[in-house]
């Protein structure tokens, strides 16, 4: 195991002091580390893309060499702007890539990330930037860093270190966040309220919202899963995925249990069903200022109205809720508009919270079965 700290000051002395990314939760304890201990020079992007364009931008203005953090799953936000941009073809521009290895071959993981791992590597070779799988052993790691900023030097284009499971020593945070968001509600009891009132179908976004959702479902009698699409990855997709369902299936009221760090990762989408308006969707951010899932690093979610966004993008009934009972008054009102509901809940989650025991073809199947038998009635 290497010490988080030892890396961090060992990257220091190669001269790297801008850090950006997406957080992970292979990357947690660095993750962390980077936010305690930098300021000016560390920002969390909304997504990976948007990591590579900062650190893009970074050596631009320096000269100097940007780091850029992200998990396996996120590359495929960022090949767009390593290929067209940051490429020895293109700008040839120089970065280091930290990313987390989900899925690695061998390594039991949720079943999202199974394809992710076998095919990182080769995502990188298939895009000729240069890799290494980071050793546990500092002194080899050492070495491995000379050689990594030999490479970068020479090339001056991107190369990656790949991080597998458990590497890192662990850290918790000594500072609080500035802006945290502080909510009397837990996002289960905002979940627990809204399947109570709401009908038809849910769209979940990935990580906790969708495993809440899912415990939740198994202590209603009858256990009702099949209304339940669980986006388990495409994490910022939710949001579309249940715009296209209200647009075909009008008769049917379709619900979309968002985060605020998926939200923000592809907030175009909130543009996109606002132009839309279907008539049957109700959309809700259940917002804790957090990645949740990864470790709980900060999003930039306290700083943005999200109410004034949906507003300004088309959405016909807006809300905002602080306290349980403001979400309960919401839902003795009758829907029959686009609706946007931002729910400021807390963070964290129940240590015993389990994972959705149905495979994603399986969820897929039953939801579509459950479509499908709606169309009928």
């Amino acid at each position: 195991m290497i010490d988080t700290k030892y890396f961090f000051d060992k990257l220091l002395t190669f001269g790297i002091d801008f850090f950006t990314g997406v957080p992970d939760s292979l990357l947690k304890d660095f993750c962390s580390y980077i936010t305690d201990n930098l300021n000016d020079n560390h920002t969390i992007a909304v997504n990976e893309g948007s990591a590579i364009a900062l650190g893009a931008g970074f050596h631009l203005a320096t000269g100097r060499i940007p780091l850029v953090y992200m998990q396996n799953s996120g590359i495929g936000n960022a090949v767009n702007p390593l290929l067209s941009l940051a490429d020895n073809e293109v700008y040839n521009i120089p970065m280091l890539l930290v990313i987390g290895w989900r899925g690695e071959p061998g390594i039991p993981d949720e079943p999202q990330h199974l394809k992710q791992g076998k095919v990182t590597c080769s995502i990188l070779d298939v895009m000729n930037i240069p890799y290494q799988v980071l050793k546990n052993i500092e002194n080899e790691v050492e070495k491995q860093l000379e050689e990594c900023f030999d490479t970068i030097k020479k090339t001056q284009a991107p190369y990656a270190l790949v991080i597998k499971k458990d590497i890192f020593s662990s850290y918790s945070k000594t500072l609080s966040y500035k802006e945290e968001i502080i909510s009397s509600i837990t996002r289960e009891d905002a979940i627990k309220e809204i399947i109570s009132k709401r009908d038809g179908i849910f769209v979940s976004t990935t990580g906790m919202i969708s495993r809440e959702l899912y415990e939740l479902r198994e202590n209603i009698q009858p256990v009702n899963h099949e209304q339940d699409f669980l986006t388990v990855g495409s994490m910022g997709h939710a949001s579309t995925i249940a715009l296209s369902i209200a647009i075909q299936k009008p008769q049917i009221n379709v619900t979309c249990l968002d985060g605020d760090g998926a939200a923000l990762m592809h907030m175009g989408s909130i543009a996109a069903i606002g132009t839309k308006k279907p008539k049957n969707y109700c959309h809700i951010i259940l917002n804790n200022g957090a990645h949740d899932s990864v470790g709980g690093q900060p999003t930039i979610a306290p700083f943005i109205d999200f109410k004034t966004i949906a507003s300004s993008c088309g959405y016909n009934n807006v809300f905002r809720v602080e306290t349980l009972d403001e979400l309960k008054n919401i839902f003795l009102k009758e829907f029959n508009e686009l609706t946007f509901i931002e729910v400021m809940v807390k963070k964290g989650a129940r240590k015993d919270l389990g994972r959705p025991k149905t495979t994603p073809i399986e969820n897929k199947n039953s939801f579509m079965k459950y479509i499908k038998n709606w169309s009928k009635n």
